[in-house]
């Protein structure tokens, strides 16, 4: 069995919300060597975005979300010492405070940006769903982070990216930090009117702003 074989096999599983299966292809791509930075952006990147897509077309209901979230975790919980080591190797680009913003439970896209960011790279701070405002800014300070990354997946929440961009204002810190929004409903136009440097369509585009942003 070729690497891609493996690759596509882990990612297969998520799709199908096999746990078991997941688990045990994981543990033949280390036997593999295959690294596990390729792991997360290869398969659980990949799967957890098809599992993204079939929730969006109705396909899969929330029930299913929660089982593919759950096998992510539980590889990245396995593939954890080997990113560890592998980071330990890279140079940090930067900190990122990631997070869905206060009254939004959802975090599927979030979490694969998450993922995408770590291994992209950056050190990444996640602070979950329904995070206020007050909580993004002590994880700025808490971290001198340099960029603040927020989603959005329900209409009536996004006004709470301009209350975590105002918070940062007050606190002084909104010159030290770029923010990136994204989310379903957040389009370019609203990030630019709340005054957000940049916006992500796709987990793929965010995390090419945030590299665009360190290395330039």
């Amino acid at each position: 069995m070729s690497s891609q074989d493996i690759l596509q096999k882990i990612k297969e599983c998520i799709v199908n919300l096999d746990m078991d299966g997941a688990i045990e292809n994981v543990k033949k791509a280390l036997e593999n060597k295959i690294s596990p930075v390729e792991i997360v952006s290869k398969s659980i990147v990949e799967g957890m975005s098809i599992v993204g897509e079939k929730f969006e077309k109705g396909e899969y209901f929330l029930s299913e979300l929660i089982v593919a979230g759950e096998i992510g975790k539980e590889i990245v919980k396995l593939l954890d010492p080997y990113l560890k080591a592998e980071e330990a190797r890279m140079k940090k680009l930067g900190k990122v405070v990631i997070g869905t913003v206060r009254g939004d439970l959802h975090d599927i896209g979030k979490n694969i940006v998450a993922m995408m960011l770590e291994a992209a790279g950056f050190e990444v701070i996640d602070l979950g769903a329904d995070v206020p405002p007050e909580r993004f800014v002590e994880a700025v300070k808490e971290h001198d982070a340099n960029i603040v990354a927020m989603s959005a997946l329900l209409t009536v929440t996004m006004p709470e990216m301009k209350n975590v961009i105002d918070e940062l204002k007050k606190a002084g810190l909104r010159d030290k930090v770029k923010v990136i929004v994204g989310g379903a409903p957040v389009t370019e136009e609203y990030a630019k009117s709340i005054g957000a440097d940049g916006y992500g369509e796709t987990a793929v585009e965010g995390v090419r702003i945030c590299k665009q942003w360190v290395t330039s």
